[in-house]
């Protein structure tokens, strides 16, 4: 494993693995909270590598994960420990046949969204009692309202698994769930360093001009992800974005898996240069080199803030962030800084698109109790 570990170029652990994985080898249960590109996927799958060294009867370990594309990137990491380990990758938007065939030949190890996941143990494909480590990784949406029955359903099917909960964010309701499921966890909370190398700012734009800003911004930027709101609007945007001259790609939750990883992988690529996307594109997903982020509609929390913009300036790169504002946005932008948004800076319009980064109005000073976990 030292050796796989080494071909990637991993020689010494950051500091979320360093702190969680000999309680993982100790047979700790763990919540695990830790910035976006912080590490944290290793800090959970070495553990899980080790404890499939030994041939047994399983599944033993299963990873559950709230999409397809993090479902994706999860087993790519295991699969680059160079473990003989069998593995089945199981999410839904796909046909079963590849995934039934992986499962009827007998697996150790389990990478899978919920939804999937419950359908093969209704098909009697996959047994769930004999997993011995589990983990839910990015807790806080698989808590959530739409994902939390499905979650609750599948710890049922357990027999008493280690378990590891791991998210960028922990909300105290979800360490109140984890409560019911884990046993004396241990509790590895990381913060971001003070030079995390993310400059994060906003924009403040009349909705007329909002999309020629956007298209002046991105000019002056490599990789950018440009996110928004709703499926059709993001379908919207990136037509416009195209018929303004950007090499710019959608990713939706209308679009099929296959669309999807096609454009994930033209992203990746270089392909394209800019990725316009839902929400879809904001939890889990390691992608290297992206310059740019741009909120340009608001997410509904402020730990979808933290998510979309951790999608740069990751494992010591540097990136920048930019949210933007209209009038129109002004009391949801209130709402999100009563809900624990830190305040950001505003940038000179004029300089920004000229290329200067200069700023015009300071980020005011947090006020006691606000939430410091939430700091990109």
């Amino acid at each position: 494993m030292v050796a796989a570990l080494a071909r990637q170029s991993i020689f010494q652990p950051v500091e979320v693995q360093a702190r969680a994985i000999p309680l993982l080898l100790d047979g700790r249960d763990v919540l695990l909270q830790a910035p976006t590109g912080s590490g944290k996927t290793l800090a959970f799958m070495l553990p899980l590598a080790e404890r499939l060294s030994a041939t047994a009867p399983g599944p033993r370990g299963l990873v559950v994960v709230p999409t397809r594309e993090l479902a994706i990137q999860v087993d790519g990491v295991l699969g680059g420990l160079g473990l003989p380990a069998r593995r089945a990758l199981l999410y839904g938007g796909v046909g079963y046949a590849g995934q039934t065939a992986a499962l009827r030949a007998g697996v150790d190890v389990v990478v899978a969204t919920p939804g999937r996941l419950l359908d093969m143990v209704g098909r009697r494909l996959l047994s769930l009692n004999r997993v011995e480590y589990l983990v839910l990784d990015e807790a806080d949406e698989m808590f959530d309202s739409g994902f939390a029955p499905d979650v609750e359903r599948i710890l049922a099917l357990t027999y008493r698994p280690q378990i590891a909960l791991a998210s960028a964010t922990l909300p105290d309701w979800v360490s109140r769930v984890a409560e019911r499921h884990l046993k004396d966890p241990a509790v590895v909370s990381v913060t971001p360093v003070v030079d995390s190398g993310l400059e994060h700012a906003l924009v403040h734009v009349q909705a007329s001009s909002k999309l020629n800003v956007l298209s002046a911004v991105l000019a002056l930027h490599g990789a950018s992800i440009v996110f928004g709101r709703t499926k059709h609007g993001v379908r919207k945007l990136n037509r416009d974005l195209q018929r303004l001259g950007h090499r710019s790609v959608e990713l939706q939750g209308n679009m099929s898996q296959t669309a999807r990883e096609r454009v994930m992988a033209g992203f990746r690529q270089a392909q394209s240069r800019v990725l316009v996307a839902t929400n879809v594109a904001a939890r889990g997903l390691d992608l290297t080199g992206v310059e740019l982020i741009v909120n340009y509609e608001l997410p509904d929390t402020p730990e979808w803030l933290v998510h979309r913009v951790g999608r740069t300036a990751r494992m010591g790169e540097r990136g920048r962030a930019l949210t933007f504002i209209t009038p129109q946005d002004a009391t949801a932008w209130k709402r999100l800084q009563r809900l624990g948004t830190p305040a950001l800076p505003a940038l000179d319009h004029n300089h920004l698109l000229a290329g200067a980064w200069r700023y015009v109005q300071a980020a005011p000073p947090r006020r006691h109790g606000s939430v410091g976990a939430l700091t990109a």
